[in-house]
């Protein structure tokens, strides 16, 4: 494929631990090419040489995603925190780009006004809570639970080093489940006696538990009660990021093909084949 057709990427975040790893994984493709990146800490470098990358051309590192915009790029991925990626996924529509959420911690309220932003522009947002494949069974084999078993509850578990609570992931799986119906809680929160926050937290409709702690890097489990009965549906993923590269290139890939907002990366993936 030559330059010109190759799909131009720009990742925000880019030098942080998922982010490093997907940027070398885009550098081995020969469909997209790495044109730029964002990186406060890193600002005025080449990515190529922090990341070590062994990329024939260079790939400058941007304080701001506004200083981006002079490069011209197809995609932005966007992994950077909560408190700026709204802003990045707003700034990126405005400006005709396609974006994949990667951050975690963005809530339903800022979906719904990036969505009609994308909407309005006619451009593309894929977000995506979690890029391994695992999540994704997750999602769909908790969707699936979720119509025929009535209570369910949510557990996070994550490193201590993390500052969003709960992560995109489990807030991308109460959303989906939410959609399905709100769990049976036997004894209502309210009535709860000793300390109620306990119980953990609602989001829409389900008790959702966020365990922070060294020794987990990324867990999430949804746990289904019946009388008698339960089912226990968890991923657990291991100390490398390279589960998510591939996710996360789908994800890229496919982001042009449709308008507006998309939630979860099975939104573009196809399970009949």
């Amino acid at each position: 494929m030559e330059n010109d057709k190759k799909l131009r990427v720009c990742v925000a975040g880019a030098t942080g631990w998922a982010a490093s790893e997907l940027c070398r994984g885009i550098v081995a493709t020969s469909d997209l090419e790495l044109v730029c990146a964002v990186a406060r800490k890193s600002a005025g470098q080449d990515l190529n040489e922090v990341l070590a990358l062994g990329h024939n051309n260079p790939i400058p590192i941007f304080a701001t995603l506004e200083e981006t915009l002079n490069i011209h790029y197809d995609v932005l991925l966007d992994y950077t925190s909560p408190t700026i990626a709204e802003h990045h996924v707003v700034t990126a529509i405005n400006n005709g780009i396609d974006v994949v959420v990667g951050t975690s911690g963005l809530t339903d309220s800022q979906y719904e006004y990036i969505a009609t932003i994308a909407s309005q522009k006619n451009q593309a947002v894929l977000a995506v809570g979690n890029f391994a494949i695992s999540v994704v069974l997750l999602n769909k084999f908790a969707e699936m639970a979720a119509k025929h078993m009535p209570s369910w509850e949510i557990i996070d578990y994550v490193s201590n080093t993390k500052v969003d609570s709960p992560s995109g992931s489990a807030l991308e799986l109460a959303n989906r489940l939410g959609k399905i119906n709100s769990s049976l809680i036997t004894v209502p929160i309210a009535d709860t006696k000793g300390i109620k926050e306990t119980r953990g937290a609602n989001i829409n409709g389900m008790q959702v538990h966020a365990v922070r702690l060294p020794g987990f890097v990324i867990s999430l489990e949804a746990i289904f009660g019946m009388e008698s009965e339960k089912l226990t549906i968890k991923h657990e993923a291991g100390a490398s990021a390279k589960p998510y590269v591939q996710g996360a290139l789908l994800a890229i890939r496919k982001v042009g093909s449709f308008k507006g907002l998309k939630r979860g990366l099975d939104q573009v993936m196809d399970f009949n084949s």
